[in-house]
């Protein structure tokens, strides 16, 4: 028996399409409220959309796999595997659970506290600029620094920062309609991956105090009892996979911030006069605007939910966005409070075993971006008519954030 409360082809949810891009927030209501296990017949998908059945979707790798890729172009239209650079959230146990310990070690506390001087001067740097009455807090600002954050770490060279953040940018990119990669998106990622395989090699002949040297002389153990070097290609997948979720998430939050918080001027003041608040503050813009709408898992076996059986070898949305404004799980959830006391866990740096390896990072550096911005900017309010939504695939926010101060 269906329990849905309509048929799917009564919403269209489209997640390539302008409509999807400009409130994606709009069709999670329907999908939670209507068809909590939805199947598009257009794309050949299943999305689950409520709190409760994403969380034990995302823990559950035994039934729900990242083997075949964590976007929807990439399990619908799979690469070859030899073609694929290996990424660790593309990874099962066992291997993801060697990679990930191995990984794990470069991402300790201690060593995400020893980054924070670093952090607040490369803050410090782009904040200055933020100069005059009016100014675009993501043009200007928070989609230039994250970027020279985490290249530092690896490495790269001041002069080349921001072209591979332009390389890393561009095939994300969508136009409405498209779903896979433009020629434009797959050049750049090519200029990427070539960049980067150059600093690899220049590293295994002279190794520096980066991660990418720390990379290359690490072990992990292998499947068959033996310890090994990583490949090039496993760096390049650590490298890209590091790299893209660095410059990303924390710049789209930022933009996010903004719009959120010129919306509620009342909580901005309040967390200039308490920057304490700053953690819950940050926690809140996560929960409500995160960047990442969805991870994709592929089904093993069946799986019966809500009445509906998803079918074994189907690819599943795990709606992350639509599950944390869940009002059957968060209390008053589409309010935006960043008081808020929620105990459960956000989604917005995934959940499970594929849980972001950077969070720690990525909550230092928005914390400290955050705080900079209300140095910036103790009063301000949005141009609503220079406002421009990214068309990106699986990751939601603003290109454009236009403010006037006052």
């Amino acid at each position: 028996m269906n329990h849905s409360l309509v048929a799917d082809d009564a919403i269209d949810f489209d997640p390539f399409s302008a409509e999807f891009h400009d409130d994606p927030q709009a069709v999670y209501r329907r999908l939670r409220d209507d068809a909590p296990v939805y199947h598009s017949a257009r794309y050949g998908f299943w999305a689950l959309s409520r709190y409760a059945d994403v969380v034990p979707g995302m823990k559950d790798f035994d039934t729900f796999s990242s083997g075949r890729g964590v976007t929807l172009e990439q399990v619908l239209a799979p690469e070859p595997p030899e073609q694929r650079i290996p990424m660790i959230i593309m990874i099962d146990p066992p291997e993801h659970t060697r990679m990930r310990k191995l990984v794990s070690a470069v991402f300790t506390p201690r060593a995400i506290t020893g980054l924070e001087p670093m952090i607040r001067e490369t803050v410090r740097a782009f904040a200055e600029r933020l100069r005059g009455d009016s100014f675009d807090v993501v043009a200007d600002y928070s989609n230039l620094f994250p970027i020279e954050v985490i290249t530092t770490m690896l490495g790269v060279p001041p002069e080349d920062r921001q072209q591979l953040r332009q390389w890393l940018a561009t095939p994300l990119e969508r136009e409405p309609g498209q779903m896979g990669m433009s020629e434009a998106g797959r050049a750049a990622a090519q200029a990427s991956t070539g960049y980067y395989a150059a600093l690899i090699a220049e590293r295994r002949a002279r190794p520096l105090d980066d991660m990418i040297s720390r990379l290359i002389e690490v072990e992990v153990d292998r499947e068959d009892g033996a310890a090994t070097r990583l490949t090039d290609r496993e760096i390049l997948g650590f490298i890209s996979l590091l790299a893209g979720a660095g410059a990303e998430t924390v710049a789209k939050l930022l933009g996010s911030a903004a719009v959120l918080f010129g919306a509620h001027p009342e909580q901005w003041l309040a967390l200039r006069a308490d920057r304490s608040l700053l953690a819950g503050a940050f926690e809140e813009v996560l929960r409500y605007e995160g960047p990442v709408q969805y991870d994709v898992r592929y089904t093993l076996r069946d799986v019966e939910l809500h009445g509906r059986t998803i079918p074994a070898h189907s690819p599943v949305l795990m709606l992350l966005a639509a599950a944390t404004r869940d009002p059957r799980s968060i209390p008053e959830a589409e309010r935006f409070d960043i008081t808020r006391a929620f105990s459960g866990n956000n989604l917005g740096f995934g959940y499970g075993i594929h849980r972001c390896l950077g969070a720690a990072l990525a909550r230092l550096e928005g914390r400290i971006g955050l705080d900079a911005m209300l140095d910036a900017m103790p009063a301000f309010s949005v141009d609503p008519s220079g406002l421009r939504r990214s068309r990106e695939t699986s990751v939601a926010g603003w290109t454009h954030v236009p403010v006037r101060l006052g």
